[in-house]
């Protein structure tokens, strides 16, 4: 054998070996990307919002107000969607995906059901803010942000803003099974109360039903003389049930529509937290744009926070005319 042919043959072993000695490469997590996919964007922008709202939803309504309202300002060609149910919302994300959408917004009220569908936005190059719910999750899932309200602050004031009032009983109405961010809420507002905190269950698409467990909660239980909403729907359902019992409870509630504005008005909502959804809708579409244009991204590793805001009868003059007008 010739001492050419043994180098030869000596050399492809060397490289024989160190294949094997080499593990397969870890599964890498997706991450955000630190900047856009190309760096001469070209054509209108176009953003995907999707959200887990459900058909009627007078907050998401004003989400969508302000994604769309963004989109005018900033030549954005904005599409919302939404579905209550996480499985079907995921194939929402898929199919923005497959469509190869320049940017997705996307509220997480059950991430572990958009894990997936995200993580492979991210993969496939398409930036992602997340809204709403799912702030613990959002930067694992490689989003560029969150924007929205931490539940557990917001909570923890609704607490505290009812042991102000003296109140000694709190019931915590829950109207969507498996939301994390409603849990949250909850479990807030009985570190802020630091008393007595019972939740209650009931269905959103169910309002005659939600109404009825409420009566039936604050008449089997006079003690209780909080309630707690997490919706301003069910806001309205709680003052109808605490008024056919003849009930002394008091309402506070999360979120904010024409309803709670002339309930506070009347006295028969103490307060309403304002986590401002116009902004959750407005801002993702913005910082989306910022990003693709000028690769900005914002938060500093941080979410981005919407509220609370606290709106009683000393600011719902000011705060009603714009709810009336959709922004708010």
């Amino acid at each position: 054998m010739s001492h050419r042919l043994k180098a030869v043959l000596v050399a492809a072993a060397g490289l024989l070996l160190l294949s094997a000695c080499t593990g397969p490469k870890a599964e890498e997590k997706p991450t955000a990307a630190t900047g856009p996919a190309t760096s001469e964007p070209s054509g209108p922008l176009r953003v995907a919002v999707i959200s887990h709202g459900t058909a009627g939803d007078a907050f998401w309504n004003v989400v969508k107000n302000g994604a769309e309202e963004a989109g005018k300002q900033l030549g954005v060609q904005v599409e919302y969607n939404s579905d209550g149910d996480p499985g079907n919302q995921a194939k929402l994300v898929d199919n923005a995906v497959a469509q190869r959408v320049g940017g997705l917004v996307v509220s997480m009220a059950n991430p572990e059901a958009l894990k997936t569908s995200i993580e492979n936005a991210v993969r496939a190059g398409i930036p992602v803010i997340t809204i709403n719910s799912g702030e613990d999750k959002s930067a694992g899932y490689g989003a560029l942000t969150h924007v929205g309200q931490n539940e557990t602050i917001a909570g923890e004031e609704a607490g505290k803003k009812f042991k102000e009032l003296g109140k000694k009983k709190l019931l915590c109405v829950v109207h969507e099974a498996g939301n994390v961010g409603q849990a949250q809420r909850c479990d807030g507002a009985k570190t802020g109360f630091a008393g007595d905190v019972q939740t209650l269950q009931v269905d959103i698409s169910n309002p005659t039903d939600a109404e009825s467990r409420i009566r039936g909660a604050v008449q089997t239980d006079t003690s209780l003389d909080a309630v707690l909403t997490l919706n301003s729907q069910v806001a309205a359902r709680a003052v109808s049930a605490i008024k056919a019992v003849g009930s002394q409870a008091q309402v506070g509630t999360f979120d904010l529509n024409t309803d709670v504005v002339g309930a506070i008005k009347a006295g028969d909502v103490v307060f309403a937290v304002d986590q401002q959804q116009y902004e959750q809708g407005y801002l993702p579409v913005q910082f989306l744009k910022l990003y693709r244009d000028n690769a900005n991204v914002v938060g500093g590793g941080k979410p981005v926070l919407t509220g609370p805001d606290l709106v009683d009868k000393s600011t719902v003059d000011t705060v009603g005319k714009y709810v009336q007008r959709g922004t708010r």
